[in-house]
C-alpha cells in the first residue's frame, strides 16, 4: 500500500488527558488534552516541517496553536474542534474567545491558518470572499456566527471554494 504524504495534519478527538509533544517515528505530534478522554486536538508534523516548529501553546482542550518559522513570513496554525450542536451558546462564545487567545499567541504579521471542525453549516451561496459556491447544506445559526467571525477577521472558509467529491449527508 502506498503511504500518503502529509506535511501537516490537524487532528480532532485526540482524547488525551495531558498537553504534550510526542515523537511518533519520524513525525512530531503536539496536542492539547483535558481532564477526561474526550475531545482534544492535535497537529501532526512530518520530519521536515517539525524542524520549523518554533513553539506551540495548548490554549484549551479544543484549541492548540503552533508557530512555524518560515521565510519571508512565519506561519501560525490554530487547530480547533468547536462545540457540537448539543452545546450551550455560552460554550460556543467561550470557544471563540479561545480562538482569539490563540491568535494573540501568534503575531499579527504571521500567516495564520485556522483549521479543524467548526461543527457548522455555512451554505452553498457565495458570501463576499468568505463563503464560496461549493459548500453543503443550508446555513445554520452556528454557520452564521462563523461567517460573521470570518468577515471580521478577514478569513476565508476555503473548503467552500472548490468542488469536492460528493459528501455523505448524515441524518
Amino acid at each position: 500500500m502506498e503511504r500518503i504524504k502529509l506535511d501537516i495534519l490537524g487532528l480532532a478527538e485526540v482524547r488525551c488527558t495531558v498537553a504534550c509533544s510526542l515523537k511518533l517515528g519520524s513525525e512530531t505530534l503536539i496536542f492539547s488534552g483535558g481532564h477526561t478522554h474526550e475531545r482534544g486536538v492535535g497537529i501532526l508534523f512530518d520530519v521536515t516541517t517539525a524542524k520549523s516548529l518554533g513553539s506551540w501553546c495548548p490554549i484549551s482542550v479544543t484549541v492548540v496553536a503552533a508557530k512555524l518559522v518560515a521565510k519571508p513570513l512565519n506561519l501560525g496554525i490554530i487547530q480547533e474542534y468547536a462545540p457540537t450542536s448539543d452545546s450551550e451558546g455560552l460554550e460556543v462564545e467561550k470557544f471563540y474567545e479561545e480562538i482569539e487567545k490563540a491568535k494573540g499567541y501568534l503575531k499579527s504579521q504571521d500567516i495564520i491558518i485556522v483549521m479543524g471542525h467548526f461543527n457548522t453549516d455555512v451554505g452553498d451561496e457565495r458570501v463576499e470572499d468568505v463563503v464560496g459556491p461549493s459548500g453543503i447544506e443550508a446555513v445554520n445559526e452556528r454557520g452564521s456566527r462563523l461567517i460573521e467571525w470570518c468577515q471580521i477577521n478577514e478569513y476565508t472558509i476555503t473548503n467552500t471554494w472548490y468542488r469536492n467529491h460528493s459528501r455523505r449527508q448524515w441524518t
